[in-house]
């Protein structure tokens, strides 16, 4: 008998998964939580894409059909964040660290310097990797590590930036770090270009495009699977690029290929264009900001609440939405409290190895039940050995 035709609306959300006991909550800092409904939408058309007799995975990229999903996936994504006509949007491989250098290869030919603010584990890395391939020299705009050891963030207005640079390079959000500039950074129309790292809360938020030049943003966070990056460069910019590089390392190449110049990552562009839907579904950007905050305070104040017996070393004007650090005074017990989270479904709280403690990552996807489980659990664990 032959299956029937599976359509490709997005099935409602359900928090815990049919065939689990009990609710596994997911608060890996990445590759992270994907929502149920995107999940069960790619089971169901993983043989066969929309009624057209073909997995995803194998179709050609060139086909009408990928096209199809390249394409709405790329309005979708305009839509939800208000993209102006005069940026285009890529979707690249090589992870948001490959951006590190792109940007410096196509944006700083025949400029002398590059401005970089240090603000934790990825920043740190993305400046040391974007002199290699060129001759721009990266001056350090501002440094949150020796002054506040990454546990707060230059003003904007401290930022020593030079006009001549080819650009200005921030991560807005510290994964491994938590920290986040709540108040999004602008610059004026007499500065170099913003060239941002948003991988870690890109959709999270409301905020104006217009003020970049460049984002990007790997999609493991809070887009879709790993394997695709996001780039949004504003049109001017793309004059910069030389042709002197490697055609597959250069924006316009890829854009004037329509993104076709090798072959993309279809099926992550799949499933994250499945994301944007999802994300429409629950009232954009603008919607999904607020249940971020509700998220963020719940688990802040389980932390500022317990009297000491749980810590966030980071200032409070400067603490990821996204990224929540905490620990206890004892490192045995921080390794206790992760042994024990995960028998109770609150699965890859490890905080990263050079930080230690516990990492709560809340994107989009984690659902407000998650954190709730996880404060229920945090209020329990102190009674047993606070």
């Amino acid at each position: 008998m032959a299956n029937p035709k599976i359509k490709s609306s997005i099935i409602p959300y359900c928090e815990q998964h049919v065939m689990s006991t009990q609710p596994i909550y997911n608060f890996s800092a990445g590759p992270a939580v994907l929502p149920e409904a995107v999940l069960r939408t790619a089971q169901h058309e993983m043989l066969d894409y929309n009624g057209t007799g073909f997995p995803v995975m194998a179709m050609s990229h060139r086909s009408d059909m990928f096209m199809s999903i390249l394409h709405h996936a790329e309005q979708d994504l305009r839509q939800l964040l208000n993209i102006p006509n005069n940026y285009k949007v890529l979707f690249l491989q090589g992870g948001a660290t490959t951006q590190f250098n792109m940007t410096a290869m196509n944006l700083a030919h025949g400029f002398k310097s590059i401005d970089a603010v240090i603000t934790g584990n990825w920043s740190r890395l993305a400046a040391e990797q974007m002199p290699l391939l060129g001759n721009a020299k990266v001056n350090i705009a501002a440094h949150g590590g020796e002054l506040f050891d990454y546990k707060d963030l230059p003003a904007v207005e401290d930022w020593n930036i030079s006009k001549d640079s080819a650009f200005v390079h921030f991560a807005i959000n510290e994964t491994v770090n938590g920290l986040q500039y709540q108040d999004v950074p602008k610059l004026s129309d007499s500065m170099p270009p913003l060239v941002c790292d948003m991988s870690s809360e890109i959709l999270s938020r409301e905020f104006n495009v217009a003020d970049y030049g460049l984002i990007y943003a790997g999609a493991q966070k809070n887009i879709g699977p790993a394997g695709v990056t996001v780039v949004i460069i504003r049109d001017d910019l793309l004059d910069r690029c030389p042709k002197n590089i490697p055609s597959v390392f250069n924006y316009r190449t890829h854009i004037e290929k329509d993104g076709m110049y090798n072959t993309p990552s279809t099926y992550p562009i799949y499933m994250s264009g499945l994301v944007f839907r999802w994300l429409q579904t629950q009232g954009g950007v603008q919607a999904i900001e607020a249940v971020n905050n509700l998220k963020a305070k719940t688990l802040y104040d389980a932390i500022d609440g317990s009297g000491g017996f749980y810590i966030n070393p980071i200032a409070v004007s400067a603490r990821s939405k996204m990224n929540v650090v905490f620990k206890t005074d004892s490192a045995k017990l921080d390794k206790l409290f992760v042994q024990e989270a995960d028998l109770r479904g609150l699965r890859l709280l490890k905080g990263y190895k050079t930080v230690g403690g516990m990492r709560a990552s809340i994107y989009n996807a984690m659902p407000l039940a998650g954190v709730e489980a996880l404060v229920e659990f945090m209020q329990d664990f102190q009674r047993r050995y606070g």
